[in-house]
């Protein structure tokens, strides 16, 4: 099968709006979270996310435009634009039949839903915008970026909660493999810190509720830890089939060795509680990059902070690793950027590349008590980077519906 490679990277997160920015985020262990601005939450009984902050859209995109989508295709936008750029690739010289767009979201474009609903509500006589299903259907992102660059391959959205930006570089993968393209430029986007979205996933007692010290709130792996903090944004990864990036002489981040695709079969939002799903798909993500799990380095693990999902992905760690586990380095970037829902894939696969390339573990931030539940002997990368030889990163990602998505890089 081809080859694929990572040439070129894009970032829109709560702690940077472009990757150099949010590199400096991961190294420094910065948090994201602070007291929500997009509207009023003082009502809610959590009343913080992790926002994207001080960014003027109309720098990126046409203000008329900007009023016609949805703020997860505005920030899939602007992380594909800088991407783009940043992977060299001159569009007279490339064959835009075979450039394609496979991008993730688990919710798409809730705020265009929420906001119509609210203003055709209770009227006499409702007056639905006729860019409402455009700007909410979560497979618009990719249309969009396509029309932008008339990308005219492979073209579709995948939506499985939080594994769907993870599930957009594995189909991905397969296309460049099969041939079927090559270059795809996937990724994932999200903007679900609105009413609905902190409402949603705080009747399900998902949110960590520490209004009163929202930067320290998301801590995965902490004994106290009572939820996750949401988060929003956007990244990309322009993904080519190895050949076709020497020939342009393309700059090469890393190759994307492998993926896999699981299912826990067991509960709507819980984890299976011995992450037998999380450790088939880990497995199966070894297999298929033909690699042996002792050259691991590094796992960028899903840890959103929940009492139940921290533990299980550790234990299916453990179940797959042996002894490596505790030879590995481990750590949850969400610590510092929130979770981005069906972007968390795309962000956690930036991070994971950034680690790679500049050889350095991401802290895992916020941790103040031990779990007596977690084994010691991990190395969870608490509280600082840690500089390290890398070469392989493996990244999850676990969504609702017991979807859960793993992808590993590799140093070239």
């Amino acid at each position: 099968m081809r080859r694929v490679v990572v040439t070129g990277l894009g970032a829109l997160t709560p702690i940077g709006n472009n990757v150099q920015e949010f590199a400096d985020g991961l190294k420094q262990g910065l948090s994201g979270a602070a007291g929500i601005t997009h509207f009023d939450a003082s009502s809610f009984k959590t009343r913080f996310a992790c926002e994207v902050k001080n960014i003027d859209m109309t720098q990126f995109i046409d203000a008329r435009e900007v009023r016609r989508l949805d703020k997860f295709t505005q920030y899939a936008l602007v992380a594909a634009a800088e991407a783009v750029e940043d992977s060299g690739l001159d569009l007279s010289l490339i064959d835009l039949d075979r450039t394609g767009v496979i991008w993730g979201s688990g919710v798409g474009g809730l705020r265009s839903l929420e906001q119509e609903i609210e203003e055709n509500t209770n009227v006499e006589i409702p007056r639905y915008n006729p860019f409402m299903i455009p700007k909410m259907i979560a497979d618009i992102a990719p249309g969009h970026i396509s029309i932008k660059y008339g990308l005219r391959g492979v073209n579709f959205g995948t939506v499985s909660a939080c594994a769907s930006a993870t599930h957009a570089f594995i189909c991905a993968l397969d296309c460049i493999r099969l041939g079927r393209a090559d270059i795809v430029v996937s990724g994932g986007s999200e903007a679900a810190v609105l009413r609905a979205g902190i409402g949603g996933f705080s009747s399900m007692k998902a949110l960590s509720q520490r209004n009163d010290d929202p930067s320290t709130a998301s801590r995965p792996f902490d004994k106290d830890r009572d939820g996750f903090v949401l988060g929003e944004g956007a990244a990309c990864l322009i993904l080519e089939e190895y050949e076709h990036a020497r020939k342009r002489g393309a700059k090469i981040y890393a190759e994307l060795s492998g993926g896999a695709m699981t299912a826990d079969a067991y509960h709507i939002t819980a984890p299976h509680p011995e992450g037998k799903g999380a450790s088939q798909v880990m497995r199966l993500t070894l297999q298929d990059a033909r690699m042996n799990l002792e050259t691991v380095d590094y796992i960028n693990v899903h840890g959103t902070s929940t009492p139940l999902g921290d533990v299980a992905e550790l234990k299916a760690i453990a179940e797959v690793f042996g002894d490596h586990a505790f030879k590995l380095s481990i750590s949850s970037t969400k610590s510092m950027t929130g979770h981005l829902l069906g972007a968390s894939g795309a962000i956690e696969a930036v991070a994971a590349i950034l680690a790679l390339k500049d050889q350095f573990v991401p802290p895992t931030i916020n941790h103040f008590t031990d779990d007596p539940e977690i084994d010691s002997r991990f190395n969870l990368t608490f509280s600082e980077a840690q500089e390290k030889t890398l070469n392989i990163v493996l990244s999850n990602t676990f969504g609702f519906g017991g979807h859960n998505a793993c992808v590993i890089f590799k140093k070239l």
